[in-house]
């Protein structure tokens, strides 16, 4: 699989997991600007495959091509020097615990950008306030922070290196309906604002309905639609059919 302006390719993908196959194939393509979806069902290698996308697990066969390279043919100084180009939203956050959000927002200057320490200070503080957050949230520890509040620090953090491209793993699980759409709302003003990229991997269908471009759908090992929600929700098929009709809320 070859597009010459995507900035993520996955052309043909395997992984193999506990003895059976994960992904039988998985291809798909995306470009600049764009904010897609990743759903499925559980157990179908979502998070799996954003990891094989930034380099935190080997497929077992296929390729990944980020921004242009193949990303697992890389030495590792080069992936670093990838790494500093993307921003990645795990699942539950991944905050250290022990750290402050400031703290934790100034992690990835530390490691990839040589900044004096009072300017990775204004960096810090103004992407904690890009992601809405109080500054008073600045100096709390994790676990003093609400599940929204969280999320937003996850999120200043992916944002720290001025990143071309977002991985957001189940961006809005754990919130209530109201903190999530509001997520939504800043994530896609981000990414229109920002000029940014993003694959999101959910399970959380109201989040999708007017705020990505693109869904792809995986299922039993391979993608098996790839378009815009409203085309994508019309299409004959169970697990489709079965799955908007109980998450879309009565939409139509």
């Amino acid at each position: 699989m070859t597009d010459a302006g995507a900035i993520l390719v996955a052309d043909r993908v395997r992984t193999r997991l506990g003895g059976h196959w994960l992904h039988r194939g998985v291809s798909f393509s995306i470009r600049p600007g764009e904010v897609v979806a990743l759903i499925g069902a559980s157990g179908t290698g979502k998070s799996v495959l954003l990891r094989e996308c930034i380099g935190l697990h080997r497929p077992s066969g296929g390729h990944l091509r980020l921004f242009g390279e193949d990303v697992w043919a890389l030495p590792a100084r080069r992936l670093g020097e990838i790494r500093a180009r993307y921003g990645v939203l795990f699942q539950e956050g991944a905050l250290f615990s022990s750290l402050t959000v400031a703290e934790n927002v100034a992690v990835p200057l530390r490691e990839h950008a040589e900044l004096p320490p009072r300017l990775r200070d204004e960096v810090v503080t103004m992407k904690i306030r890009l992601a809405g957050l109080p500054m008073e949230a600045a100096h709390k520890r994790p676990s003093e922070l609400s599940g929204g509040m969280k999320k937003r620090a996850a999120l200043a953090r992916a944002l720290a290196l001025e990143p071309e491209l977002l991985f957001l793993d189940e961006p809005t699980s754990g919130l209530d309906p109201i903190s999530a759409r509001e997520f939504d709302h800043l994530l896609r003003v981000l990414c229109d604002s920002l000029g940014l990229t993003a694959l999101i991997a959910t399970h959380d269908l109201d989040s999708l309905w007017g705020m990505v471009d693109r869904v792809i759908v995986l299922y039993a090992g391979e993608v098996i639609a790839d378009g815009p929600v409203a085309s994508v929700s019309a299409l004959d098929h169970p697990w489709i059919q079965s799955y908007f009709a109980a998450h879309s809320g009565g939409r139509t």
